[in-house]
Parts: C-alpha cells; sequence; structure tokens
C-alpha cells in the first residue's frame, strides 16, 4: 500500500516500552515495495519520496534504528541517472529531518530487471553521493546476494564476498543482514527467500557469517517464509542460526564468537 494506517502515540510508546522491557537491541522497519526512489517518471518519484518521509516519521515515532528500504529501479534511464536520482531522494528526505537518529539502509538487489543495488559499486555510489554515514547505510541480503550470483558458501567464496564489502562497500557502511535462504538457484536474479536450511544456499552457507567477528555486533534479521505455525517459523530458523555458532575452543583463533540474530517477528515489519 501508498499509505500505512497512522501509529498512534500512545501505540508507539507500548512499542518503545517492551523493545527495553524484552531487551532487544536492535530494531528495523522495512519500507513498501511499490515506492521507486529512482524512478525517472516525476509523478512516481514524487509519490515515492512522499511515502518514504511518510516511513521515516513513522520510523521515528517508534524509536526504530534502521529503516531498511529497496533502492528502486531506473526504467531505463540508465544506472548513472538512477543511482543520482537515488541519492537525491536520500538528501531530500535527511533534509526533512535534519534531527533525526533513524539511519538510511540501502538494501542490495537480487538484479532483476532494472533494479540497482545488486551491484556493490551502485550502492557505494550512492552511498558517495550522499555523503552522510551518519545517516545512511547499507543491509546485505543474503538470499540477494545469492541470487545476483555471489557464492558465499565455501571458505573461499565467503572470502572473496569480505573482500568486496572492505574494498568496495567499506565494511564499517554495513548495518544490517537480512538472513535469508534461498529458493532459486545462484545467479537466478529471482528474489525468492527460503526458511533457513531449506534453501539452496543451505544452512551450512551461513556458518561463516554467524562466527564471523567482523559482525559480532551488526544485527541479523529474518525475512523467511511463515506457514500455519505464524512466527514459530522465525524461532526454528533463529535456532537453526545459532546451532551453527561454534564453541570457542573449536573456532580458529582468529574468529569470535557469532553475532547476534533478531527475527523480524522480535523487530517491526
Amino acid at each position: 500500500m501508498w499509505n500505512g494506517p497512522p501509529v498512534a502515540p500512545d501505540a508507539a510508546e507500548q512499542f518503545r516500552a517492551a523493545v527495553l522491557a524484552e531487551g532487544i537491541r536492535a530494531t528495523a522497519v522495512h519500507h513498501g515495495y511499490l515506492a521507486n526512489l529512482a524512478s525517472p517518471k516525476p509523478f512516481m518519484l514524487k509519490r515515492s519520496r512522499t511515502a518514504f518521509l511518510d516511513e521515516m516519521r513513522r520510523a521515528e515515532l517508534l524509536g526504530v534504528d534502521a529503516l531498511i528500504f529497496h533502492p528502486g529501479a531506473h526504467l531505463g534511464s540508465g544506472v548513472d541517472a538512477g543511482t543520482k536520482t537515488i541519492a537525491e531522494s536520500l538528501r531530500s528526505a535527511l533534509e526533512e529531518h535534519p534531527d533525526g537518529h533513524v539511519r538510511l539502509l540501502l538494501e542490495n538487489a537480487a538484479g532483476q530487471g532494472t533494479t540497482l543495488g545488486s551491484k556493490f559499486e551502485e550502492l557505494a555510489s550512492v552511498l558517495a553521493q550522499v555523503d552522510r554515514p551518519d545517516r545512511v547505510g547499507v543491509t546485505l541480503d543474503t538470499c540477494h546476494l545469492f541470487a545476483s550470483g555471489v557464492d558465499f558458501r565455501d571458505p573461499s567464496g565467503y572470502g572473496g564476498l569480505m573482500d568486496r564489502v572492505e574494498s568496495v562497500l567499506g565494511r564499517e557502511n554495513v548495518r544490517a543482514f537480512h538472513l535469508n535462504d534461498a529458493k532459486a538457484e545462484l545467479g537466478s536474479h529471482l528474489d525468492r527467500h527460503e526458511n533457513i536450511g531449506k534453501g539452496e544456499i543451505g544452512a551450512e552457507g551461513f556458518r561463516h557469517f554467524v562466527n564471523d567477528p567482523r559482525w559480532q555486533e551488526t544485527p541479523g534479521y529474518l525475512e523467511t517464509p511463515l506457514d500455519e505455525d505464524g512466527y514459530a517459523r522465525y524461532a526454528a530458523d533463529l535456532a537453526t542460526l545459532r546451532s551453527l555458532i561454534e564453541p570457542a575452543e573449536a573456532r580458529p583463533s582468529t574468529r569470535k564468537p557469532g553475532r547476534r540474530s533478531a527475527a523480524h517477528g522480535s523487530t517491526v515489519k
């Protein structure tokens, strides 16, 4: 939907209190999928920017840490024009909320059609043009990485991915992960999430992420499918991820305990 129901101030206060009471250390909201901050069409761009500002206001009211969003699609205008329009959209949004605290996180894409963000260079270009490291960053989605052709399932592949993160994105700009398995094969460019261990990545494909000390304080959120068991599926996926965390004595000396993971069921979706 373009317009969500208003968040009542008392409901927002209850949410903030619940986060503190439950000891949840990281929260995020995900923007709706209709908005396209890269659109070359004036009417769609204006509508998308208005919707984005509304999401920012709601996120600020709820007191969450981050607003995660898909960068958008250039629809034929080209990568350079598309990334420039996204950056302009974000700069405009930040000007409207100069005293806000919510960090805006671009999510990497699976690479379907003219969507932007499947390449780290495109994400880095937007970050550089906005030039607000205090307010913007990146969320890396494992399903989207895999669908875009990045195979991180073995140590060599994971090492190559981390090298690219360091050299192109900058590790400090990666502020969250979406930990999702993938229904479709490597390089499919299809954004089809699967429960952890049930897809083409497989449970072992997440072992490097949950044991890498570089991400120990970076939150990981689930966007895996639900069924008739509801949020119990999130609990099962979290249990699978946590089962991969290696005891200290079994880890190489350069690795430390895995980072925390949280389901969207325990944040805001």
